[in-house]
């Protein structure tokens, strides 16, 4: 076949996400199940050019499924972005023998992918990302483990919240995407969710519910932040003048990258990173990895960056309505 793979190579790169482990270990178990070597890139894309390549066995991926992170690590990395960077990144590949590649990341990771499929190395994305921003795809690696760490951490800020009587604004990554936010003001039953898609940057209808909830007898106001809003410290600060009422800012921050993944991460991770080499060995390239209803499917890179997606219009307005 012309388009046979013998090499596999494996990076993970962007950030981190919980269960770009498990995709890792599916990876190079099931390329070593159909007869294909597998080699470790580290460090992402920085680490290819860097040549920081290892051959990968089996036993190289025993006991690494419930850890977070990656062990490959990753990085970002300028010089992959420009023209000469990805060609060497190509010559690189091709010299150590690496015919397919396997990156695991989110989109800008696949835009380097696009790049090495382009200069003839056969690549497959996965979507490992916390922010579930990946347009093709329902589900990203990652996702679950976050929002549940945010969830359990805003369910203390409740307690002490309450304890004290205070407003608590808790900021929640996803860069510009709301999801991680908007699963957690329905799961924490928030008063307030504020998601960069949606949020018309109006306080003084922050300021009324609180003082409106206050009139009803309730001890504590939850808002939610995304990240893409950001300046929950000065929010705070703002929101305490005009009501009165004391009021906190907790930024979760990057430790909702960190934990043991789900088994639902474990188990989708397991499941694309599979996919990916059967994929490969398919002799197909400048594919992206997707959870569509259910099950797995496969998109053009090209394809794929060029969707776009927002946050889901019944969920919203089921977590402005619950809210109340």
């Amino acid at each position: 076949m012309a388009n046979e793979i013998h090499t596999i190579g494996v990076l993970t790169s962007g950030g981190d996400a919980p269960g770009m482990n498990a995709a890792i270990r599916a990876v190079v178990r099931q390329a070593i199940a159909k007869g294909k070597k597998v080699k470790g890139i580290q460090r992402g894309y920085a680490g290819l050019l860097q040549e920081e390549i290892i051959d990968m066995e089996k036993r190289d991926v025993s006991d690494i499924i419930q850890r977070g992170g990656t062990v490959l690590q990753t990085a970002r990395c300028k010089e992959f972005t420009t023209a000469e960077g990805q060609k060497k990144g190509a010559e690189i590949c091709k010299k150590h023998g690496i015919d397919g590649i396997i990156v695991i990341g989110g989109d800008g990771s696949f835009r380097g992918a696009q790049k090495l499929a382009g200069l003839g190395i056969n690549t497959i994305g996965v979507p490992g990302t916390i922010d579930l921003d990946i347009s093709c795809t329902d589900y990203t690696i990652g996702f679950d483990t976050a929002v549940n760490t945010a969830m359990e951490a805003i369910d203390k800020v409740r307690d002490t919240s309450t304890s004290h009587e205070r407003c608590s604004i808790i900021e929640v990554m996803g860069r510009g995407a709301g999801y991680i936010a908007l699963w957690c003001g329905i799961s924490n039953g928030a008063e307030d969710v504020l998601l960069p898609e949606r949020y018309d940057y109006d306080e003084q209808r922050l300021v009324n519910n609180i003082i409106e909830n206050r009139k009803r007898g309730k001890k504590h106001h939850i808002i939610i932040n995304a990240e893409g809003i950001g300046h929950s410290t000065s929010m705070a600060k703002r929101i305490e003048a005009a009501t009165g009422v004391e009021t906190r800012a907790t930024i979760l921050g990057h430790m909702q990258r960190g934990g043991s993944p789900t088994a639902k991460d474990r188990m989708m991770a397991s499941l694309m990173g599979a996919y990916a080499v059967d994929l490969l060995c398919e002799g197909k390239s400048n594919r992206v990895v997707a959870s569509k209803q259910g099950g797995l499917v496969d998109f053009d890179i090209d394809e794929a960056l060029a969707m776009t997606k927002t946050v889901d219009d019944y969920e919203y307005e089921i977590c402005q309505t619950l809210s109340k």
